[in-house]
């Protein structure tokens, strides 16, 4: 299992992913040996050791922006098609010594970190092992990356992947739908679609922080803001018609904006709307303390555009399972929406429309306050855990490596 994220990094529920497959591939006949970078090539590497079933291999690896960089600027070309690049320099010597004394039956690499691409396919060429690629996102779209250096790298990458890998897993139909439709030559079938989700063992340990009674009304966000694909412009200006109107103050309303990464940039714009006293910016939390806030937390929000309308953040099954009121900020044509939609929850509206934001979240609001707002159904929750996600992954692996093992017989046949 090629994956850069990996404990003891610290970050969003994207890490998640890959631990927790890592953690419930032994009982489904899997062991997996987990080929990361060395810690010092994480921004934030002040997690919790890894302590689990896996065997764990650290390979060389830098970080362009802060290892390589003279008075803060680094070249390009160290940082192309990331800025971890410098990981398939001591990855696939580290893999090949792994193939060579494990003998696993296939390999897996795992976005968002394309090196990891690199680092799989390398080693498929090397060892022809077959090999399958955790795209879980597009790695290019209409507007993303907007450099055209790394665009152009991204592109390369993707192209190499998705013809030689066995299998290209996505998170989400329409990453599965967009992959085919830029492929068309391709086996529909190599693209194939593995959600993200959320963990029973993590929430079955974790106790919901006590709800204050009479305070205010906290709405939370847990994560990254990013301010393209998230950006909170129009709800920070419905926040601010409902502020004028007498609908919201600092008593009875606060939007938390938990380790949202772009906190200067978040507090000018709250500010630059007049609702600073309505938002509040918090520090990151470790990932079972942020379990219990939302657990706790009398409103959860989603923020996606419509630039991101093959993706569904990963957060989202986090608060399906959390069982708390959500509202989602995206396209109504989406995939988040898709998956509101599904759960059976309608409290929504378009990410850049202020107006809506401000009729959507009034009506939230009261709703929340009332008891009455929509929740998943218990067996729809039920349905997106890690566990059942692996159960998919272990038949992927059965196939793949079964396919490969029936091909090596046929052309060993006399």
């Amino acid at each position: 299992m090629v994956a850069f994220h990996f404990p003891p990094q610290r970050g969003s529920s994207g890490i998640q992913r890959t631990l927790k497959f890592a953690h419930y591939l032994p009982a489904l006949g899997w062991q997996p040996l987990v080929l990361s970078a060395h810690p010092r090539a994480y921004a934030d590497a002040g997690g919790e050791a890894y302590q689990g079933p896996a065997r764990v291999t650290r390979a060389f690896a830098l970080d362009s922006a802060r290892h390589l960089a003279l008075r803060g600027r680094y070249s390009r070309w160290t940082a192309l098609p990331d800025r971890w690049s410098s990981w398939l320099l001591g990855a696939v010597p580290a893999a090949w010594r792994l193939v060579r004394r494990e003998r696993p039956r296939l390999i897996w690499s795992t976005y968002p970190i394309a090196t990891a691409h690199l680092v799989g396919l390398a080693v498929h060429r090397l060892t022809g092992l077959p090999w399958i690629a955790d795209l879980r996102d597009p790695m290019i779209d209409d507007a993303y990356p907007t450099d055209p250096w790394a665009r152009r790298a991204a592109s390369w990458v993707e192209r190499r992947t998705v013809r030689h890998c066995a299998r290209a897993v996505c998170t989400t139909p329409g990453a599965v739908r967009s992959y085919r439709q830029r492929y068309p030559d391709l086996p529909p079938e190599r693209f194939c679609l593995i959600e993200n989700g959320y963990d029973e063992e993590e929430f079955a340990q974790a106790a919901a922080a006590p709800r204050r009674s009479g305070g205010p009304f906290m709405l939370l966000h847990s994560g990254v803001v990013y301010p393209s694909e998230r950006d909170p412009g129009a709800l920070f200006a419905a926040l601010a018609r409902l502020a004028r109107a007498g609908v919201l103050t600092p008593d009875n309303f606060r939007l938390v904006l938990r380790a949202p990464v772009h906190d200067d940039l978040l507090a000018g714009l709250a500010q630059a709307h007049g609702i600073g006293a309505l938002v509040q910016i918090a520090p990151a939390l470790p990932y079972r303390q942020a379990l219990e806030e939302m657990l706790g937390a009398d409103g959860l929000l989603v923020l996606q555009a419509a630039n991101c309308n093959d993706q569904v953040p990963a957060k989202l099954y986090e608060y399906l399972r959390a069982m708390r009121p959500v509202l989602s900020l995206t396209d109504p044509a989406g995939d988040t929406a898709g998956l509101m939609r599904a759960a059976g929850i309608d409290t929504m509206a378009p990410l850049d429309d202020a107006d809506a934001i401000a009729q959507a979240l009034a009506r939230f609001l009261a709703l929340a306050r009332a008891g009455r707002a929509p929740l998943a159904p218990p067996a729809f929750v039920a349905a997106q855990a890690r566990q059942a996600r692996t159960v998919q992954l272990a038949a992927l692996f059965e196939d793949v490596a079964g396919a490969a093992r029936q091909g090596v017989k046929r052309s060993n046949a006399p």
